[in-house]
């Protein structure tokens, strides 16, 4: 049920007919308040401490679908975003497909998991389900056993993990059974998929089973023919809500019964069934596509890495970029950074250029303000005249201004809470997004400028201006309509927007990141880790610079995204960040809940939530429509404490039957 109030396990008799069937993981129909609704068999047990209860109505499919690990893993990820079983469970295992059930002729539970628990007498139903006092907890993990025809693979030769000094060592853990933790921070132009299965083939050789997580479908598709290429056909599921009803559930029926040892996927795998677990992985963290849309909200990285912490296994989370919350396991311990040298790095890197530091404003005093400066035509024109590809990445449309300095861009931050600045009208006073305090003697911490500027969005018909610059020469585009796998290497524009850039057979000679401001000023926290996410993923598929490649991005030299890129130094730039959400209070330094809904509503619960000590309650500030959000802001320590608080509040509120929803959310991607 997913009302707050109901989430935890009822109680019922198990009649003698459905006994054989009805073991833990199946689906079964239970009689609640008078209604036939879906339920999950979580636990077999000789008795119960409540008098009167109700029969199982029927076993839906003798399937146990449902593993113990991850009914365990999905109550964890309930608490811990504040949410319910049921909503974690609608996410964890797909709906039935009864076709591809029937066609499946394995048998998902081994013989000796039958349940020993003699079943109830048949007798009328007396009482409807009764609360269990306890959740169930996950058998001992078994010890490591021969998959069929996978196991005593030999153990992979580290290939390109000698670029990075820390990589050898990476695959020897995987491949002796321990569980090492790492943060890899790729090189440009790295084959990341091939990469990754290096690692997933290492943990298959020691006995173990794998899981990694991708953003979006081309990834998908990398890595799938890299783990094919490594592993061999049928070694491996792909599992993503695009294949479709009956192909998602086949795969998941196979990773299910342990078919498999290596399950990979988009969001829609970060739940998925694994035998003997030893190697987590997820690639690209920061892509927004990894955090899951629907409540209670969780985001594919921090599943991940609880199933690590459960199931003692290994985790690897990779990037061109990396992300705060990366940067938080490397800083506290938790996992050790994967990393290249700089004569390794030097070799790879191509020759990164900005256009708005001092020298290339002496040659060029419009490169400040021009979206095409002359730097970035030039190379252009040159890696054209040299018969190579030229990717130009431009902001998507829709992303929104935001507030800045007008004399040095610098986003405008509240001076009490440090969220965004925003204003209401072109003569207004700016107001906090977040507290919404009046900001009237705003001044610019930076330079002390005390003008303010709406950041411009991505521009439109760069292909046509494009085409037109340089005539005769062939133009792609990729972006929402059509996505572009890869393009080939001769002459040619590609203009792409952020995530959707194609690869080049032999990479790019050439890429512009233009329009900089629409990613570095958009009112978000993570604006300066996406812009530097966006420009690092489109750098990477330029040559290396003693190949002639280039990179020109058209902005301030000076600013720490754009000094992090010119290095490709993904950490200090991460490390950078983290001490100043420190600073601030802002994930993952904190944790922060977002509460969402009609003013009334919010307040009801608010009111109804016990917080811990040390709780900071932000805003109200305006949300959509006629709904405004309120920010709880606690110390890391006290996350559980705030998590279930609110649970508990919601809880209260579905008991009173409250008619208007309020929508939780514990750290979302958005704060603003």
């Amino acid at each position: 049920m997913p009302l707050a109030h109901l989430d935890r396990p009822f109680d019922y008799l198990v009649p003698q007919a459905l006994s054989a069937d009805a073991v833990p993981g199946v689906r079964v129909k239970v009689r609640f308040a008078g209604q036939l609704v879906d339920g999950w068999l979580l636990e077999r047990t000789e008795r119960s401490e409540h008098p009167r209860l109700a029969y199982l109505d029927k076993v839906v499919s003798p399937v146990p679908v449902l593993a113990p690990e991850v009914a365990r893993l999905a109550r964890v990820v309930a608490d811990r975003y504040a949410g319910s079983l049921a909503d974690v469970l609608r996410l964890a295992v797909p709906p039935r497909h009864a076709r591809v059930e029937k066609e499946t002729t394995a048998e998902v539970r081994p013989a000796d998991e039958a349940p020993a628990v003699p079943a109830a007498q048949d007798s009328p139903a007396a009482a409807p389900g009764s609360p269990h006092p306890e959740a169930p907890t996950a058998p001992a993990r078994p010890a490591a056993e021969a998959v069929d025809g996978v196991v005593g693979l030999p153990v992979p030769e580290p290939e390109g993990w000698r670029d990075y000094p820390a990589g050898p060592a990476l695959l020897r853990a995987l491949a002796d059974g321990r569980s090492p933790r790492a943060v890899w921070s790729a090189l440009p132009g790295e084959d990341w998929a091939a990469r990754y299965a290096t690692a997933v083939a290492a943990t298959v050789a020691a006995g173990r089973g794998a899981l990694v997580v991708v953003a979006d479908g081309r990834d998908l598709d990398r890595l799938d023919a890299a783990l094919t290429a490594r592993l061999g056909s049928g070694r491996h599921v792909c599992l993503s809500a695009a294949l479709g009803p009956a192909r998602r559930y086949r795969a998941f029926l196979a990773a299910r019964r342990g078919d498999v040892p290596v399950v990979i996927g988009t969001r829609a795998a970060m739940f998925a069934p694994v035998d003997r677990l030893g190697l987590v992985a997820i690639w690209d963290d920061g892509d927004d596509l990894h955090a899951e849309p629907r409540a209670p909200y969780p985001h594919a990285r921090e599943v991940l890495l609880t199933r690590a912490q459960l199931a003692e296994a290994g985790a690897l989370v990779g990037g061109y970029a990396r992300t705060a919350e990366a940067q938080l396991l490397v800083e506290t311990g938790w996992a050790r950074e994967v990393i290249a040298d700089r004569a390794v790095l030097r070799a790879r890197t191509p020759a990164i250029v900005p256009t708005g530091d001092d020298p290339q404003l002496a040659r060029d005093p419009g490169a400040a303000t021009a979206r095409l400066p002359s730097l970035a035509w030039t190379a252009a024109r040159e890696a054209l005249r040299a018969d190579a590809p030229v990717l130009v990445q431009v902001p998507r449309r829709g992303y929104l201004p935001s507030v800045a300095c007008a004399d040095c861009r610098t986003p405008a931050r509240c001076p009490h809470c440090a969220g965004p600045l925003a204003l209401p009208s072109a003569g207004g006073s700016p107001a906090c997004r977040w507290c919404a305090r009046i900001a009237a003697a705003y001044a610019c911490p930076q330079c002390g400028g005390r003008r303010l500027r709406a950041s411009v969005t991505g521009a439109r018909r760069t292909a046509e201006e494009l085409g037109r610059a340089f005539p005769g020469v062939p133009v792609r585009t990729s972006g929402r309509e059509e996505v572009l796998a890869d393009v080939p290497g001769g002459a040619g524009l590609v203009i792409a927007t952020p995530g959707a850039e194609p690869v080049a057979t032999g990479g790019y000679g050439a890429v512009l990141l233009l329009d900089t401001w629409a990613l570095l000023t958009r009112a978000d926290l993570r604006a300066g880790e996406e812009a530097l996410r966006r420009w690092s993923g489109a750098a990477a598929l330029a040559r290396p610079a003693s190949d002639g490649g280039r990179v020109v991005v058209v902005a301030d030299g000076a600013l720490a995204p754009v000094q992090a890129l010119l290095r490709w130094d993904a950490g200090w730039f991460a490390a950078r960040e983290l001490a100043e959400r420190r600073e601030l209070g802002f994930p993952p330094a904190m944790r922060m809940a977002s509460v969402t809904g009609l003013p009334a509503a919010v307040a009801d619960l608010l009111a109804q939530a016990r917080l811990p000590d040390g709780a900071e309650v932000l805003g109200p500030v305006p949300a959509d429509g006629e709904r405004e959000r309120m920010l709880v802001r606690v110390p890391r320590a006290r996350a559980a404490d705030m998590a279930g608080a609110l649970h508990t509040a919601a809880g209260v509120r579905s008991a009173r039957k409250a008619t208007e929803p309020v929508r939780l959310q514990v750290d979302p991607l958005a704060l603003f």
